[in-house]
């Protein structure tokens, strides 16, 4: 697969990998194909597992790597664009939340935010929320491939990869998140899975972006790095985690985001 991946181009690589992190929403909101309902508690343990593997990414895949080369560069000390990157993109993730209309998939009608949530319909609203959370998701494997691209001591094609996977498998959950709530409503299946899988589709341009931005402005990367970590954690911590734990499976769905940190961990050391 390493090999697969050598041959093609930064952009190309970016754009394979998370085509794959798109399918595997795909595969998570097909689900719908088989039930109408999903167990309250095996969701909230892939919320878990989902929020886990995000803050291993952040961590293993993005600000390590990126203090490393800032620490480089003696113009700064390392800490700054670590820092600069990461509040960032949590600010940025905050700020998005407030204008672009969506609404949790667990949270009732009436709780939906953005501007002008309360004139769109529900699965709009759902398609938005997953969307809006699937940027950073893209945008750090974008820039993990561009970091390769750039010849970086600290970012090896293998841990790009390993940062895909762990992120397409993370992505599972997110599609279910949208299809079986409308299927639950009442929509046909054929349209909850499309707009389970809808979703996604931002996480290629998302990817193509980000290896575009910091292949072209090499200073950037450390922030882009760090930028990508900020928006995951904000994700996780605004959505991610209490939306695991709302429903009474706190103990079950802490030790699956123990699980998900776990298993990132070991696929970017591994792989990395």
């Amino acid at each position: 697969m390493i090999d697969f991946f050598a041959g093609l181009t930064p952009v190309m690589q970016a754009l394979v990998a998370t085509l794959f992190t798109w399918g595997m929403t795909a595969v998570g909101a097909a689900l719908v194909f088989t039930s109408k309902n999903l167990n309250q508690k095996v969701y909230d343990g892939m919320l878990g597992f989902a929020g886990g593997v995000m803050i291993a990414a952040s961590f293993w895949s993005l600000i390590a790597p990126a203090l490393e080369m800032a620490s480089e560069d003696s113009s700064l000390p390392a800490w700054i664009p670590a820092a600069v990157g990461f509040m960032l993109g949590g600010l940025f993730l905050w700020g998005a939340d407030k204008v672009i209309p969506h609404i949790h998939p667990s949270s009732s009608s009436n709780q939906a935010e953005g501007i002008g949530s309360k004139n769109k319909r529900r699965s709009t609203l759902l398609v938005f929320a997953i969307t809006l959370h699937n940027i950073p998701e893209g945008l750090a494997v974008g820039v993990a491939f561009g970091a390769v691209a750039n010849g970086t001591s600290t970012e090896s094609l293998a841990g790009a990869v390993a940062l895909a996977i762990g992120i397409g498998i993370q992505n599972f959950p997110e599609g279910l998140a949208v299809s079986m709530p409308l299927r639950g409503e009442g929509m046909s299946r054929r349209k909850a899975f499309f707009y389970g899988q809808l979703s996604g589709m931002v996480e290629p341009v998302a990817a193509v972006l980000g290896v575009l931005a910091v292949t072209l402005i090499d200073p950037l990367l450390p922030y882009a790095l760090c930028f990508a970590a900020g928006a995951m954690i904000f994700v996780v911590a605004e959505e991610v985690i209490p939306g695991s734990q709302e429903k009474g499976n706190k103990d079950f769905a802490s030790m699956c985001l123990m699980i998900g940190f776990t298993v990132m961990m070991i696929l970017d050391v591994a792989l990395g």
